[in-house]
Protein backbone atom coordinates (compact mmCIF):
# COMPACT_ATOMS: atom_id res chain seq x y z
CA UNK A 1 0.00 0.00 0.00
CA UNK A 2 1.38 3.41 -0.98
CA UNK A 3 1.98 5.63 2.04
CA UNK A 4 -0.39 8.62 1.90
CA UNK A 5 1.11 12.05 1.39
CA UNK A 6 -0.87 13.35 4.35
CA UNK A 7 -3.68 12.39 6.73
CA UNK A 8 -6.52 14.91 6.46
CA UNK A 9 -9.17 15.05 9.19
CA UNK A 10 -12.38 16.67 7.94
CA UNK A 11 -14.39 17.77 10.95
CA UNK A 12 -11.58 18.14 13.46
CA UNK A 13 -12.49 19.49 16.89
CA UNK A 14 -14.93 16.85 18.08
CA UNK A 15 -14.25 13.73 20.10
CA UNK A 16 -13.27 11.47 17.22
CA UNK A 17 -11.24 14.07 15.32
CA UNK A 18 -9.21 14.87 18.42
CA UNK A 19 -8.37 11.29 19.40
CA UNK A 20 -7.56 10.45 15.78
CA UNK A 21 -5.21 13.42 15.53
CA UNK A 22 -3.44 12.31 18.71
CA UNK A 23 -3.00 8.80 17.31
CA UNK A 24 -1.68 10.03 13.97
CA UNK A 25 0.78 12.46 15.56
CA UNK A 26 1.96 9.79 18.01
CA UNK A 27 2.86 7.74 14.93
CA UNK A 28 4.73 10.69 13.36
CA UNK A 29 2.30 11.15 10.47
CA UNK A 30 1.81 14.41 8.59
CA UNK A 31 -1.62 15.70 9.53
CA UNK A 32 -3.99 18.42 8.38
CA UNK A 33 -6.76 19.43 10.78
CA UNK A 34 -9.79 20.76 8.91
CA UNK A 35 -12.66 22.48 10.69
CA UNK A 36 -15.02 25.37 10.18
CA UNK A 37 -12.94 27.64 12.43
CA UNK A 38 -9.53 26.22 11.55
CA UNK A 39 -8.50 25.40 15.12
CA UNK A 40 -5.30 23.55 15.90
CA UNK A 41 -4.51 20.87 18.45
CA UNK A 42 -5.71 21.31 22.04
CA UNK A 43 -3.45 23.22 24.40
CA UNK A 44 -1.73 20.16 25.88
CA UNK A 45 -0.50 19.19 22.40
CA UNK A 46 0.37 22.67 21.14
CA UNK A 47 4.07 21.87 21.05
CA UNK A 48 3.69 18.83 18.81
CA UNK A 49 4.80 19.19 15.22
CA UNK A 50 3.31 17.61 12.14
CA UNK A 51 -0.16 19.15 12.20
CA UNK A 52 -1.37 22.09 10.17
CA UNK A 53 -4.84 23.60 10.44
CA UNK A 54 -7.26 24.82 7.79
CA UNK A 55 -10.65 26.53 7.97
CA UNK A 56 -13.17 25.00 5.58
CA UNK A 57 -16.90 24.88 4.93
CA UNK A 58 -17.60 21.25 4.03
CA UNK A 59 -20.82 22.25 2.26
CA UNK A 60 -18.73 24.28 -0.22
CA UNK A 61 -17.28 22.07 -2.95
CA UNK A 62 -14.43 24.47 -3.78
CA UNK A 63 -13.40 24.61 -0.12
CA UNK A 64 -13.33 20.83 0.16
CA UNK A 65 -11.41 20.42 -3.08
CA UNK A 66 -8.85 22.93 -1.83
CA UNK A 67 -8.04 21.12 1.43
CA UNK A 68 -7.97 17.55 0.06
CA UNK A 69 -4.48 16.85 -1.27
CA UNK A 70 -3.22 14.47 -3.94
CA UNK A 71 -2.86 10.86 -2.77
CA UNK A 72 -3.90 11.73 0.79
CA UNK A 73 -5.79 9.72 3.40
CA UNK A 74 -9.04 11.52 4.24
CA UNK A 75 -11.19 10.94 7.32
CA UNK A 76 -14.71 12.37 7.35
CA UNK A 77 -15.55 12.65 11.06
CA UNK A 78 -17.68 15.80 10.98
CA UNK A 79 -20.66 16.38 13.21
CA UNK A 80 -23.59 18.68 12.49
CA UNK A 81 -26.03 20.41 14.85
CA UNK A 82 -28.57 17.88 16.10
CA UNK A 83 -31.33 19.12 13.82
CA UNK A 84 -33.11 17.04 11.20
CA UNK A 85 -33.62 19.95 8.80
CA UNK A 86 -29.89 20.76 8.86
CA UNK A 87 -28.98 17.10 8.38
CA UNK A 88 -31.28 16.79 5.36
CA UNK A 89 -29.83 19.88 3.76
CA UNK A 90 -26.15 19.57 4.57
CA UNK A 91 -25.18 15.88 4.87
CA UNK A 92 -25.82 14.98 1.20
CA UNK A 93 -23.84 18.06 0.10
CA UNK A 94 -20.95 17.24 2.41
CA UNK A 95 -20.76 13.61 1.32
CA UNK A 96 -20.91 14.47 -2.37
CA UNK A 97 -18.28 17.21 -1.98
CA UNK A 98 -15.91 14.93 -0.09
CA UNK A 99 -16.35 12.03 -2.53
CA UNK A 100 -15.81 14.31 -5.53
CA UNK A 101 -12.66 15.82 -4.01
CA UNK A 102 -11.24 12.39 -3.15
CA UNK A 103 -11.94 11.15 -6.68
CA UNK A 104 -10.26 14.20 -8.20
CA UNK A 105 -7.19 13.94 -5.95
CA UNK A 106 -6.82 10.14 -5.96
CA UNK A 107 -7.34 10.19 -2.19
CA UNK A 108 -8.72 7.42 0.00
CA UNK A 109 -11.62 8.02 2.36
CA UNK A 110 -12.79 6.66 5.70
CA UNK A 111 -16.25 7.85 6.74
CA UNK A 112 -16.99 7.71 10.47
CA UNK A 113 -20.64 6.72 10.72
CA UNK A 114 -23.21 5.82 13.40
CA UNK A 115 -25.91 3.13 13.63
CA UNK A 116 -29.02 5.25 13.07
CA UNK A 117 -29.68 3.60 9.70
CA UNK A 118 -30.18 0.19 11.34
CA UNK A 119 -33.20 1.34 13.32
CA UNK A 120 -34.32 -0.81 16.23
CA UNK A 121 -32.58 -4.18 16.13
CA UNK A 122 -33.52 -7.24 18.17
CA UNK A 123 -30.15 -8.79 18.93
CA UNK A 124 -26.61 -7.72 18.02
CA UNK A 125 -25.97 -5.14 15.29
CA UNK A 126 -23.34 -6.36 12.83
CA UNK A 127 -21.97 -5.05 9.55
CA UNK A 128 -24.58 -7.24 7.83
CA UNK A 129 -27.57 -5.83 9.72
CA UNK A 130 -30.21 -4.63 7.21
CA UNK A 131 -30.71 -0.91 6.77
CA UNK A 132 -34.11 -0.16 8.29
CA UNK A 133 -34.21 3.34 9.79
CA UNK A 134 -37.10 4.23 12.04
CA UNK A 135 -36.16 7.90 12.47
CA UNK A 136 -35.78 10.90 10.20
CA UNK A 137 -32.12 11.24 11.11
CA UNK A 138 -31.63 7.55 10.39
CA UNK A 139 -33.07 8.07 6.92
CA UNK A 140 -30.50 10.79 6.25
CA UNK A 141 -27.63 8.60 7.44
CA UNK A 142 -28.89 5.70 5.34
CA UNK A 143 -29.03 7.92 2.25
CA UNK A 144 -25.46 9.20 2.50
CA UNK A 145 -24.04 5.77 3.36
CA UNK A 146 -25.88 4.26 0.38
CA UNK A 147 -24.41 6.94 -1.87
CA UNK A 148 -20.86 6.26 -0.67
CA UNK A 149 -21.28 2.50 -1.02
CA UNK A 150 -22.58 2.95 -4.57
CA UNK A 151 -19.49 5.00 -5.46
CA UNK A 152 -17.30 2.28 -3.97
CA UNK A 153 -19.14 -0.47 -5.87
CA UNK A 154 -18.80 1.47 -9.13
CA UNK A 155 -15.03 1.69 -8.60
CA UNK A 156 -15.05 5.48 -8.45
CA UNK A 157 -13.41 5.69 -5.03
CA UNK A 158 -11.44 3.60 -2.53
CA UNK A 159 -13.18 4.09 0.80
CA UNK A 160 -14.39 2.43 3.98
CA UNK A 161 -17.20 3.09 6.44
CA UNK A 162 -16.38 2.89 10.15
CA UNK A 163 -19.44 2.67 12.38
CA UNK A 164 -19.50 3.15 16.13
CA UNK A 165 -22.05 2.77 18.85
CA UNK A 166 -22.90 5.71 21.10
CA UNK A 167 -19.55 6.80 22.45
CA UNK A 168 -17.88 7.95 25.65
CA UNK A 169 -14.29 8.79 26.44
CA UNK A 170 -11.75 11.61 25.96
CA UNK A 171 -13.05 14.80 24.28
CA UNK A 172 -16.66 13.56 24.37
CA UNK A 173 -18.02 16.31 26.62
CA UNK A 174 -20.28 17.80 23.95
CA UNK A 175 -21.87 14.69 22.46
CA UNK A 176 -21.68 11.83 24.95
CA UNK A 177 -24.94 11.18 26.79
CA UNK A 178 -23.22 9.14 29.55
CA UNK A 179 -20.84 12.03 30.19
CA UNK A 180 -23.53 14.72 30.16
CA UNK A 181 -26.10 12.84 32.23
CA UNK A 182 -23.91 10.76 34.51
CA UNK A 183 -20.23 11.62 34.85
CA UNK A 184 -20.50 15.41 34.84
CA UNK A 185 -23.48 15.44 37.22
CA UNK A 186 -21.95 12.96 39.67
CA UNK A 187 -18.72 15.00 39.68
CA UNK A 188 -20.76 18.03 40.82
CA UNK A 189 -22.43 16.09 43.61
CA UNK A 190 -25.71 15.88 41.70
CA UNK A 191 -27.92 12.89 41.07
CA UNK A 192 -27.17 11.20 37.75
CA UNK A 193 -29.87 11.04 35.09
CA UNK A 194 -30.55 8.36 32.48
CA UNK A 195 -32.80 8.15 29.45
CA UNK A 196 -35.95 6.02 29.78
CA UNK A 197 -34.58 2.66 30.92
CA UNK A 198 -31.45 2.28 33.08
CA UNK A 199 -31.79 -1.51 33.02
CA UNK A 200 -31.59 -1.92 29.23
CA UNK A 201 -28.28 -3.26 27.90
CA UNK A 202 -26.40 -0.67 25.87
CA UNK A 203 -23.07 -0.81 24.04
CA UNK A 204 -20.76 2.22 24.21
CA UNK A 205 -17.67 2.72 22.06
CA UNK A 206 -14.61 4.23 23.77
CA UNK A 207 -13.30 7.20 21.78
CA UNK A 208 -9.66 6.25 22.38
CA UNK A 209 -10.28 2.91 20.67
CA UNK A 210 -11.75 4.74 17.67
CA UNK A 211 -8.56 6.74 17.12
CA UNK A 212 -6.45 3.59 17.10
CA UNK A 213 -8.94 1.66 14.97
CA UNK A 214 -9.25 4.33 12.28
CA UNK A 215 -5.47 4.45 11.92
CA UNK A 216 -5.31 0.66 11.64
CA UNK A 217 -7.88 0.75 8.84
CA UNK A 218 -5.99 3.50 7.03
CA UNK A 219 -2.78 1.42 7.05
CA UNK A 220 -4.39 -1.80 5.80
CA UNK A 221 -4.82 -2.25 2.06
CA UNK A 222 -7.55 -4.89 2.16
CA UNK A 223 -9.59 -3.06 4.81
CA UNK A 224 -11.12 -0.70 2.27
CA UNK A 225 -14.34 -0.97 0.24
CA UNK A 226 -16.33 -2.38 3.13
CA UNK A 227 -18.04 -1.52 6.42
CA UNK A 228 -16.36 -1.98 9.80
CA UNK A 229 -17.77 -1.72 13.31
CA UNK A 230 -15.36 0.07 15.63
CA UNK A 231 -14.05 -2.04 18.54
CA UNK A 232 -16.55 -1.90 21.40
CA UNK A 233 -16.46 -3.63 24.78
CA UNK A 234 -18.72 -6.61 25.34
CA UNK A 235 -20.93 -7.70 26.92
CA UNK A 236 -22.92 -4.45 26.83
CA UNK A 237 -23.50 -2.51 30.01
CA UNK A 238 -26.71 -1.19 31.56
CA UNK A 239 -27.16 2.45 32.46
CA UNK A 240 -27.29 1.50 36.12
CA UNK A 241 -23.95 -0.31 35.83
CA UNK A 242 -22.36 2.63 33.98
CA UNK A 243 -23.49 5.03 36.71
CA UNK A 244 -22.27 2.70 39.46
CA UNK A 245 -18.77 2.48 37.96
CA UNK A 246 -18.61 6.24 37.37
CA UNK A 247 -19.72 6.91 40.96
CA UNK A 248 -17.00 4.59 42.29
CA UNK A 249 -14.28 6.25 40.22
CA UNK A 250 -15.47 9.71 41.30
CA UNK A 251 -15.97 8.73 44.96
CA UNK A 252 -19.50 10.01 44.53
CA UNK A 253 -22.81 8.80 45.87
CA UNK A 254 -24.55 6.27 43.64
CA UNK A 255 -27.83 8.05 42.94
CA UNK A 256 -29.72 8.33 39.68
CA UNK A 257 -33.11 8.95 38.15
CA UNK A 258 -34.35 7.40 34.91
CA UNK A 259 -36.35 9.98 32.93
CA UNK A 260 -39.53 8.52 31.38
CA UNK A 261 -40.48 9.39 27.83
CA UNK A 262 -43.26 11.73 28.89
CA UNK A 263 -40.80 13.80 30.91
CA UNK A 264 -38.37 14.01 27.98
CA UNK A 265 -41.20 15.03 25.64
CA UNK A 266 -42.23 17.73 28.10
CA UNK A 267 -38.65 19.04 28.33
CA UNK A 268 -38.55 19.17 24.54
CA UNK A 269 -41.21 21.88 24.48
CA UNK A 270 -38.61 24.44 25.53
CA UNK A 271 -35.36 22.66 24.58
CA UNK A 272 -34.82 22.07 20.83
CA UNK A 273 -32.00 19.56 21.38
CA UNK A 274 -34.18 17.43 23.63
CA UNK A 275 -37.03 17.68 21.13
CA UNK A 276 -34.73 16.52 18.32
CA UNK A 277 -33.55 13.54 20.36
CA UNK A 278 -37.04 12.19 21.07
CA UNK A 279 -37.22 10.09 17.90
CA UNK A 280 -34.06 8.26 18.95
CA UNK A 281 -35.32 7.14 22.37
CA UNK A 282 -35.91 3.59 21.14
CA UNK A 283 -32.12 3.25 21.48
CA UNK A 284 -32.45 3.83 25.23
CA UNK A 285 -35.76 2.08 25.82
CA UNK A 286 -34.67 -1.31 24.45
CA UNK A 287 -31.44 -3.30 24.40
CA UNK A 288 -28.82 -1.79 22.07
CA UNK A 289 -26.15 -4.37 21.36
CA UNK A 290 -23.25 -3.56 19.03
CA UNK A 291 -21.04 -6.35 17.66
CA UNK A 292 -17.47 -5.49 16.65
CA UNK A 293 -16.11 -9.03 16.40
CA UNK A 294 -15.20 -8.60 12.72
CA UNK A 295 -12.72 -5.84 13.55
CA UNK A 296 -11.46 -7.51 16.72
CA UNK A 297 -10.63 -10.75 14.89
CA UNK A 298 -9.10 -9.07 11.84
CA UNK A 299 -6.80 -6.81 13.86
CA UNK A 300 -6.43 -8.86 17.06
CA UNK A 301 -7.81 -5.86 18.92
CA UNK A 302 -9.18 -5.98 22.46
CA UNK A 303 -11.63 -3.12 23.13
CA UNK A 304 -11.11 -1.11 26.30
CA UNK A 305 -13.25 -2.61 29.12
CA UNK A 306 -15.87 -0.28 30.59
CA UNK A 307 -14.24 -0.16 34.02
CA UNK A 308 -10.93 1.02 32.55
CA UNK A 309 -12.55 3.25 29.94
CA UNK A 310 -14.68 5.12 32.48
CA UNK A 311 -11.65 5.58 34.75
CA UNK A 312 -9.57 6.95 31.86
CA UNK A 313 -12.43 9.19 30.79
CA UNK A 314 -12.64 10.74 34.24
CA UNK A 315 -8.85 11.18 34.39
CA UNK A 316 -8.90 12.92 31.01
CA UNK A 317 -11.60 15.38 32.05
CA UNK A 318 -9.90 16.03 35.37
CA UNK A 319 -6.66 16.85 33.56
CA UNK A 320 -8.54 19.34 31.42
CA UNK A 321 -10.32 20.85 34.39
CA UNK A 322 -13.77 19.84 33.16
CA UNK A 323 -14.58 17.69 36.20
CA UNK A 324 -13.14 17.86 39.70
Amino acid sequence: MTHPSKHIILGFGGAIGNVLAEELLANHERVKLVSRRGQGMPRQHAGQTGAEAAATDLTNSEDVNRVVEESSMVYLVAGLPYNTAIWREQWPKIMRNVVDACKAKNARLIFFDNVYMYGRVDGPMTEETPVNPRSKKGQVRAKIAEYLLSEIKSGHIVAAIARAADFYGPYSEKGSVPFILAISRLAKGQKALWLVNAKAKHSYTYTGDCGKALYLLAKTENAFNQVWHMPTAHPPITGEEFIRIAAEKLNAKMEFKAMPKWMIRLAGITNPNVRESFEMLYQSEFDYIFDSSKFEKRFNFNPTPYDKGIEETISHFRARGIVS
